[in-house]
């Protein structure tokens, strides 16, 4: 199995003794004690002493002994099972895979490795890692940019008979605007934090260049562009109406992202959490080439598109709910249709300020949080354990503990954070891992045994309390 959406038949209750890929589940007491769920030191994918470092400081500070426990066993667990490092041709080079699935997202690959960027110049090796994840991305993006998951190498798909133009190198071809964000993202950061530009060369900008084609593709102006994609599936979102086009647009300066981060198709294109993420991407890519390469032209380029698309995202993605006021909708198509909802999977309307795309005391990004919490969103989903956002991808009634993370992630309220924080205890299941999803009213039915994404975001959170809101780690969260 290796879509995502196959594995959610595979969640249930984790077991003592159960083994996953090297990857141990049991949920043990042993005198008054939680035992360690990573593997042994001689099993671990790559070691780093600065993230060795950060996880004893940080667990010390921890008062709730089952907090600690989940802290330990899910920060470095990216480092620990999920990633392939070497050196090939003088340069590093990364393979992250999401977890359960043998392959490399390039939105899981940014994101299960963002929380180590601060400490990449504590420790040499690291930052020789976080170089060469942004080296194989910009392999990734010269193989295909439609393509939102790849293979270690030419090794072919259990998707090679859906109808898009499949690679060997290639396990799928979702094409999802926010997976060539994600690579500006993590170079970005990756060279303010440590300065380093030698990931930076003649490949890098080539895949630049392509990314921002891509995107001038997709918004339409000429027609349908060369994407499309279908799927022989009775699961509706796994392919796409209108001839593996979409439902129709209007070319209105938005850009058109035929599925969502959930890997879920759009109904209208203009998905618009991840055309909020292209303005600051483009600008963040603008900025790249202006201090770094000296190439102001496409410097300029990269920026008009921001402009562009932020322009007309203020006239047909902002909008006037019946019972929330003004608020940001998720999808549009240009004609004046949109919808209204959320789902966990990032960009979405929640996580709107943790992508830079607005404050979180902005009023029409309150309003749009009450929507998001609310009934009137038709995957907020009321458990026994915790209230918070489901998906289509996983169907009615399923929680994402992603979504309790980005709640306390885009809040400043001690009250709230620390809901988030009880939530997410409650609903390990005992395995002492964050998992896709879980059914609201009992948590040992879950999906996904590993995923890395989510393990490594709940160590980023509570680092970001540690930092910023240490008091609350000294809770009991009882």
């Amino acid at each position: 199995m290796s879509s995502r959406r196959e594995f959610i038949k595979t969640g249930g209750i984790a077991l003592a003794g159960l083994s996953i890929s090297g990857l141990k589940i049991p949920s043990l007491h042993m005198d008054g004690g939680y035992i360690s769920q990573r593997p042994k030191p001689e099993d671990r994918k790559f070691t780093s002493t600065a993230v060795e470092e950060e996880i004893q400081k940080v667990k010390s500070a921890i008062k709730n002994k089952e907090l600690a426990w989940m802290f330990e066993n899910c920060y470095p667990n990216t480092l620990d099972t999920t990633v392939k490092f070497q050196m090939i041709d003088g340069k590093p080079d990364t393979f992250v895979i999401t977890g359960d699935i043998n392959a490399m997202w390039l939105r899981d690959s940014t994101a299960q490795v963002t929380p180590y960027l601060q400490l990449a110049n504590k420790d040499v090796k690291l930052k020789q890692l976080l170089a060469g994840v942004i080296n194989r991305q910009t392999k990734c993006i010269l193989i295909d940019p439609y393509a939102n998951a790849f293979n270690y190498g030419p090794t072919g798909s259990p998707w090679d008979k859906d109808l898009t133009t499949m690679k060997p190198e290639l396990h799928e071809r979702k094409w999802e605007l926010d997976s060539l964000c994600y690579p500006i993202k993590l170079a970005y950061n990756f060279w303010k934090i440590t300065g380093d530009t030698s990931c930076f060369d003649s490949e890098w900008q080539s895949a630049m260049k392509l990314v921002l084609k891509t995107f001038k593709q997709q918004q339409r102006k000429n027609g349908h562009g060369p994407y499309k994609f279908q799927r022989v599936t009775a699961t509706q979102t796994d392919t796409v109406a209108g001839g593996g086009y979409g439902n129709p647009i209007k070319p209105v300066g938005l850009i058109c992202s035929v599925f969502r981060p959930s890997d879920d198709s759009t109904i209208f294109l203009f998905f618009v959490p991840s055309n909020y993420f292209a303005v600051v991407s483009l600008r963040q890519l603008s900025e790249m080439f202006t201090k770094i390469i000296g190439d102001k032209d496409f410097a300029n380029e990269c920026s008009a598109l921001s402009d562009e698309v932020e322009t007309a995202l203020k006239k047909y993605a902002l909008t006037k709910h019946l019972d929330f006021g003004e608020m940001i909708s998720f999808e549009a198509d240009g004609f004046g249709n949109r919808l209204f909802m959320d789902d966990p999977s990032f960009p979405g309307l929640l996580s709107l300020p943790y992508y830079g795309s607005f404050s979180e005391t902005d009023p029409i990004y309150k309003n749009t949080r009450k929507f998001v919490f609310s009934d009137s969103n038709p995957y907020f989903f009321k458990g026994k354990f915790g209230d918070g956002i489901g998906s289509p991808h996983t169907g009615l009634g399923k929680i994402w503990p992603l979504s309790f993370i980005m709640q306390a992630l885009t809040s400043s309220n001690d009250k709230e954070i620390s809901s988030c924080i009880r939530s997410l205890i409650n609903t390990n299941a005992g395995t002492g891992f964050i998992h896709e999803s879980f059914e609201k009213d009992d948590p040992k039915k879950f999906t996904r045994k590993w995923f890395a994404w989510a393990n490594t975001l709940f160590g980023e959170l509570i680092i970001k309390i540690y930092n910023e809101k240490p008091n609350l780690l000294k809770l009991n969260f009882d």
